[in-house]
């Protein structure tokens, strides 16, 4: 008897589960025989533009490592750490007691001479002495001249005068150094207009070009700062394949310090007649790109290149134009026997 009841029991379980399984297939076919609702979007050109945003790092204009010329010994100092300086302004002296003293002794000898010279061509005038004795005493001349100036020359490298108009850093070195020309005395920089230095990738080389705007951001300030594409590198790092850009700074109120880092935003390829379209609508497989239009309530699946891809949309260069109907929603599901009927139009 209890076999009987669980016989029984078994039995009204499988009639239960194929009754369910029809029910299910049933409902599958359905849903496969019915139409599949889509949500689409009209395409119509639009403005597209990449931005990338880079490190960059504020610099000084000019920026000067003021060395010696000749070795020598440091007799003054004419100037205030962190001053702004003239052109021109004299900045250290070295001793030039030995070179004073050999000018002194060779304007003395260009005296003589020149007294020599004067009588020697009063004498050729009268045939009293020859050419040759002429040119002699004409020739010993010239070459005090030429020892003189090479003198004035040693002398004025013991004077160490500003570039150009900017402003000191700090000193190295004290009253009394010796020094040589691989000592920094110290340095001056243009800070009165200032550049900044950044490096763009190699696929973007041929994007920026001289006097493009661009814009920046210091760290710590709300303000953005804008400047001007002055060059660029002649050549792309081998290392890091970036190329190095170097823009002029539109800093009227001095507000920025050279050295400080900043955040480089760039806008490249811009375009204002392409067509883009949703990214989510670009279906990727190894070796395409697909979207699927909707053409009189059936899908058409298209391959399609791409371009610029923002936040949302992506650029579409070749398979999609104008006044095509692209599905969005739904990809998964869509075959290429599949019906569809229109949901949202975006």
């Amino acid at each position: 008897m209890k076999q009987l009841t669980i016989l029984t029991v078994i039995t009204l379980l499988i009639l239960t589960s194929c009754e369910e399984k029809k029910k299910t297939q049933k409902t599958t076919d359905a849903s496969k025989s019915g139409p599949l609702s889509v949500d689409v979007k009209i395409v119509s050109r639009d403005t597209v533009a990449e931005s990338i945003e880079v490190a960059g790092n504020v610099l000084p204009y000019e920026l000067t490592e003021i060395r010696p010329e000749i070795s020598g010994r440091v007799i003054s100092l004419n100037f205030k750490e962190g001053s702004t300086v003239q052109k021109n302004t004299l900045l250290v002296k070295l001793f030039d007691g030995d070179l004073q003293a050999q000018l002194k002794k060779l304007l003395v000898q260009q005296q003589i001479a020149d007294k020599t010279e004067e009588r020697q061509r009063e004498l050729l005038k009268i045939n009293g002495i020859s050419q040759q004795d002429y040119d002699l005493s004409l020739l010993q001349l010239n070459n005090i001249k030429a020892d003189i100036e090479l003198i004035k020359v040693n002398i004025s490298k013991t004077e160490i005068k500003a570039p150009y108009t900017g402003r000191i850093g700090l000193r190295n070195i004290s009253i009394g150094a010796f020094v040589t020309p691989s000592n920094i005395i110290t340095s001056i920089s243009q800070v009165d207009q200032k550049k900044i230095s950044f490096s763009i990738p190699e696929r973007y080389s041929n994007q920026v070009k001289t006097g493009q705007k661009i814009d920046f951001g210091i760290e710590g300030k709300d303000q953005n700062y804008t400047a001007s594409v002055l060059a660029s590198e002649s050549v792309i790092e081998a290392q890091t394949r970036n190329l190095k850009i170097v823009a002029t700074i539109n800093d009227s109120k001095n507000e920025l310090v050279p050295g400080t880092f900043a955040k480089v935003s760039l806008t490249l390829g811009e375009n204002t007649n392409a067509v883009s379209i949703p990214s989510q609508c670009v279906i990727p497989s190894a070796r395409s790109k697909q979207v699927i239009l909707y053409k009189n309530g059936e899908p058409q699946f298209v391959n399609v290149k791409t371009g610029i891809r923002g936040a949302d949309n992506v650029q579409i260069t070749e398979g999609v134009l104008p006044g095509d109907t692209v599905i969005v929603t739904g990809l998964l599901f869509i075959r290429k026997d599949s019906k569809l009927k229109l949901g949202k139009i975006q």
